[in-house]
Order: structure tokens, then sequence, then C-alpha cells
């Protein structure tokens, strides 16, 4: 349950990340930087809050698991399935924050001239797309992990 609400931030986030560009390219002149910027920080924060959250979220239920294993006599297997979880999550994750992040802060380096505004448009479109793919592994993941905390559940009687 609380992956699935995580994956709802992530996706709002997306959705103001996108509403963010469309708002840019319609154009900045006067109250439109004023919702740019804003729609770019709150969805660059729940983009953060998301990905870090999720990844929280492994780690406390691989550490779960892993006392479930050392109390009970569960084979070392479930183990090794919560570090794939991880490591296959965890990269796009980064990758979709540091982007999110350097499209944000070069965003204002486009508004002082200091940075050429294609840099901005191209960060935002590789920021995009590692989001998309984050969101995409960590849903496949989170339903994966909630299956195997389920059986874990079910063969400890709880």
């Amino acid at each position: 349950m609380m992956g699935r609400a995580l994956l709802v931030v992530g996706l709002v986030a997306t959705l103001g990340f996108t509403a963010a560009a469309v708002v840019g390219y319609r154009g900045l002149a006067g109250e439109g930087m004023q919702m740019h910027l804003l729609l770019a920080l709150v969805s660059s924060l729940l983009l953060l809050f998301s990905h870090c959250w999720i990844m929280f979220f492994l780690i406390g239920t691989g550490k779960a698991i892993k006392d479930a294993v050392a109390e009970h006599g569960l084979e070392s297997e479930l183990i090794a399935e919560t570090r794939r979880f991880k490591n296959s999550t965890f990269g796009w994750a980064m990758l979709a924050m540091g982007l999110a992040m350097a499209t944000f802060i070069l965003g204002g380096g486009v508004y002082t001239g200091a940075v050429p505004r294609w840099v901005h448009h191209a960060l935002f479109y590789l920021a995009l797309a590692a989001q998309a793919a984050a969101l995409w592994r960590e849903s496949r993941v989170l339903a994966a992990n909630d299956r195997l905390m389920a059986g874990i559940n079910r063969r400890l009687g709880g």
C-alpha cells in the first residue's frame, strides 16, 4: 500500500514536471515565469521525495526480511531477492533525481543568461525519460516486494 502511494506521488511529480515544461514553452513573460518556476520547484521536490522514500521503503522492508530469515530460519535467497530489488531501482532513481535537480538548477542559469536554453531543454527531456524509466522499474519492484512480503507473512502465520 505504501509503495503504491509513493508511486502516485512520483506520477504526480512527473505530470507537474511536464506541466512546467508546457508553461515554459508557452512563454515566460510576466506570470508565466512565476508559474513555470513554481511548477518546476514543487514537482522537482515531489520527484525527490518519492524516489527517496521508495528507496527507504525498500531498505526497510529488506531489513525486515533479513530479520525474518535470521529469526525463523528461512532461506537466504529471500535476502538476495531484496538486494536485486534495490540494485534494479536505485541507479535509475538516482539518475532521475540528479537530472531533475540539474534541470531545475540550470534553469536559473538560463534565466540569468549564463546557460544556453538548449541545455535546459535537453536536460528536461533526459530527466523526463529517466523519470519514466525509474517509475516503471519501481512499480515492478514494489509489486514484487509486496508479493515477497505477503508470502513471508503467510509462511510465518501472520
